[in-house]
């Protein structure tokens, strides 16, 4: 699946298929298929020490090929040490448990690449964030919502906020079914090119949290309103603040980050690309069905605007 789109035309192009012939690579990090091929190569001492190349034809209209580098300066990050960092494990066992997600981040890489989409040729250069997720469950017992906030600058040398942020159903508070939903929230931010702090943050249902904790990871929904098309309770802004101890060894201190994003009322909406209805092809009441039994209603707002970062640092050394 891939979706694209240009903020100057604001045309979208959303591509699904089946793919045909999977091979998985040896390292377990590269593959190929009749339709796309991944090719993972590290070269640790370089200035990028790893690379994903990625080609995908789509249909004989659309075809992309994308290089994915990643700076030595910016590693790769996860929540908790070992081979089980990075996950988030569902039910009052953590042996046994219910279920698990996992998600690991390049929160900073470089890119290039082409397009091919009927006939031309657009080539593309940025920077962007490398998400790798596995889900051990079914979607609708993950979560009831989600937040993410994903900013990139190349000012100052390269800034960069990114935060995910789930709240599951209400299945697994501290007394477990019923008892509430819980937000968890991982984010980091880069400074100077250089991966400066990482933040996360878990809140349960029903226990005070703290105005300052050390390490903060927190988004917040403001100016609510409702969308009849979607029957959500919207924000007309969102905000995004994180903080926590440095992680750069030449300077100690703390960071502390917000993103305040402005994206309208309903009916004047700004920014906004789609409302991505998740069920679109799933009949009406089945979807209502789904909606009544898991507590989620299945829309992604997508939206894409410059917006106000303030940043605040304080440090001893500099980045």
């Amino acid at each position: 699946m891939t979706r694209i789109y240009d903020p100057n035309t604001k045309e979208t192009i959303w591509r699904s298929i089946n793919v045909a012939n999977f091979y998985p690579g040896e390292d377990k990090r590269s593959s190929k298929s009749d339709n796309f091929t991944v090719s993972h190569k590290s070269t640790p001492g370089a200035e990028f020490e790893e690379c994903y190349s990625i080609f995908g034809r789509f249909d004989d209209d659309l075809q992309i090929s994308i290089d994915v580098r990643r700076p030595a300066a910016i590693p790769g990050f996860k929540i908790g040490k070992g081979p089980k960092g990075g996950f988030s494990y569902f039910g009052p066992d953590i042996e046994n448990p219910e279920g698990y997600v996992v998600h690991r981040f390049w929160p900073r890489f470089q890119s290039s690449g082409i397009i091919v989409n009927n006939g031309q040729a657009t080539p593309f250069a940025g920077s962007g964030i490398f998400v790798h997720a596995i889900q051990g469950m079914r979607p609708n017992l993950v979560a009831a919502s989600w937040n993410f906030a994903h900013f990139q600058s190349e000012e100052h040398g390269g800034v960069s906020a990114i935060q995910m942020e789930f709240t599951t159903i209400d299945a697994y508070g501290r007394k477990g079914a019923g008892s509430g939903k819980v937000v968890v929230n991982v984010g980091s931010l880069i400074v100077g090119g250089k991966l400066a702090a990482v933040t996360a943050e878990t809140k349960w249902p029903g226990e005070p949290v703290a105005d300052k904790p050390p390490v903060l990871s927190r988004a917040a929904h403001h100016d609510r309103s409702l969308d009849e098309f979607t029957g959500y309770d919207v924000p007309s802004t969102i905000s995004f603040h994180w903080a926590g101890p440095s992680v750069v060894p030449v300077a100690e201190g703390s960071l502390s980050a917000d993103l305040s994003v402005l994206v309208g009322k309903p009916g004047a909406e700004i920014g906004l690309i789609e409302k991505v209805d998740v069920m679109a092809e799933i009949p009406g009441f089945i979807k209502a069905v789904v909606s009544y039994m898991a507590g989620t209603k299945p829309f992604i707002y997508q939206v894409s605007l410059p917006p106000l970062f303030l940043f605040s640092a304080s440090a001893y050394g500099c980045f």
